[in-house]
């Protein structure tokens, strides 16, 4: 028989969720940022080969929530670890074991979700002398929440080929349930929305990276070019100045990397017009929430 199943992959922010689900699946589906809450939907990546059909929930990084979106996105991690079967848990071995790490740790105790959990300890490769992954190691595996400990790094492969195989041995039998074509189930263009997002990330700093959402206006398609049309929210004057800057140098910018990267992507022609509004607190919006969910599927 073949296998199917579903493996949600969360931890905290910045643990290399995206960076592992885009290494285990060979192409890029999450983008991928050194700012916090870069993920903030529950991103689903399809892997198909010879074994069967593996589906990957990339989860947004579990933290204090602090406003109606980030409960949002918190809620999204949980129930992707209530439902799959097997979680893996993500753990930076680069950084130190605090409040946060224990929290999710509670998480999975208390989960009433059956998937076999296994932890991750990513970024092995900057640990310079091995011996001291041995006292992490020793840690989640003395919880005993964990069938089994993998160190592995996201960003150069290492290990990732082990924790694969370990993915097909746990996961049930079954059929495939998505054309094996796929690489996702979310529409283009929330996929192109996404890129849109990251070079925002790549271009700004402090509070503008988690206070900035995109909006997609207008996609309109032909055989030779898409144009999209786009507005990039944002909450206070201050930062709808930062992010078109001076003479519309910082929004030239940005829009000139979105378009080269979702060119790529599409493998067409883009024309791509940004926009800037302030829509203040719209991460408490109820409404703009819900907008920007129904992009994601």
């Amino acid at each position: 028989m073949k296998k199917f199943g579903s493996v949600a992959l969360v931890g905290r922010p910045n643990a290399g969720k995206s960076t592992l689900v885009n290494r285990l699946l060979g192409e890029k589906l999450a983008i991928v940022s050194d700012k916090p809450q870069t993920t903030r939907h529950r991103m689903v990546g399809l892997l198909s080969e010879e074994p069967g059909q593996l589906v990957f929930f990339d989860t947004p990084g579990v933290h204090r929530p602090l406003h109606r979106m980030n409960r949002q996105m918190v809620q999204h991690a949980v129930d992707a670890l209530e439902e799959a079967d097997v979680v893996a848990l993500l753990v930076d071995v680069t950084t130190s074991f605090g409040a946060g790490d224990q929290y999710l740790l509670d998480l999975l105790a208390k989960s009433g979700g059956e998937g076999v959990k296994i932890a991750v300890l990513n970024k092995a490769d900057r640990v310079l002398h091995k011996e001291k992954l041995l006292p992490e190691i020793a840690r989640y595996a003395n919880t005993g929440l964990f069938r089994d400990i993998v160190p592995i790094s996201a960003k150069t492969g290492d290990g990732v080929d082990r924790l694969l195989a370990l993915f097909w041995e746990l996961v049930p039998e079954g059929e495939a349930a998505y054309d094996p074509e796929l690489l996702t189930v979310h529409p283009e263009r929330f996929l192109v929305a996404e890129r849109i997002r990251e070079k925002v990330l790549a271009a700004t700093r402090d509070e503008l990276p988690f206070s900035t959402a995109v909006k997609l206006d207008a996609y309109e398609e032909s055989d030779r070019l898409v144009k999209i049309y786009a507005t990039l929210l944002v909450e206070r004057p201050g930062q709808k100045a930062i992010l078109v800057g001076r003479q519309g140098e910082m929004i030239k910018r940005i829009g000139t990397a979105a378009r080269q990267d979702v060119e790529e992507f599409l493998e067409r022609k883009v024309f791509l017009d940004l926009r800037v509004r302030e829509e203040p607190d719209w991460r408490e919006n109820a409404d703009i929430l819900s907008a920007l969910e129904r992009d994601v599927f």
